[in-house]
């Protein structure tokens, strides 16, 4: 696991506050009640099993999560896999006053997916990262990329 947080920290440090959309994440509209059951079955999994981990201020304030002042690294409880199309990692908040989940998809063509989610108010914004472009994800799409992601999780829970 020590390598999937190696990668995966490289690459929150590659994606600046200045990569991202200046514009805090908007809720997106219209999440299936599917989101809400995964999104606590996934928390509660990375709770019970996740590993000890942490998010960059520069990331927490690029996709909108609320930290203070003084804090440099915010506390998550994660997890990685990776397989043949993708590494994947999820985060969840370690401080029980906030509530954030931060999905990222790293796909083997380059691409970067992030998903930044709430477990009260399912996807709150999706961007991908290509050729060092980083874009926000339109919600239709943002939304039906999310399920796919979660499905993944929700297997790897079900494993358990």
């Amino acid at each position: 696991m020590g390598g999937i947080r190696a990668v995966f920290l490289s690459l929150l440090l590659v994606f600046s506050p200045q990569a991202f959309p200046a514009s805090s994440p908007g809720r997106i509209q219209n999440a299936p009640a599917f989101d809400t059951v995964s999104l606590s079955s996934i928390a509660g999994w990375l709770k019970r099993d996740g590993r000890e981990g942490w998010l960059g201020a520069d990331v927490a304030d690029a996709v909108g999560i609320p930290r203070l002042a003084t804090e440099d690294l915010l506390e998550a409880r994660q997890r990685g896999v990776r397989n043949e199309e993708a590494l994947r990692v999820v985060q969840l908040s370690a401080d029980e006053r906030r509530d954030f989940m931060l999905f990222m998809v790293q796909r083997n063509d380059g691409q970067v997916f992030f998903y930044l989610a709430s477990q009260r108010e399912g996807l709150m914004g999706a961007f991908v990262s290509s050729s060092g472009a980083v874009s926000r994800i339109e919600p239709v799409e943002a939304q039906s990329l999310f399920q796919r992601e979660l499905r993944f999780w929700e297997s790897r829970v079900a494993v358990r």
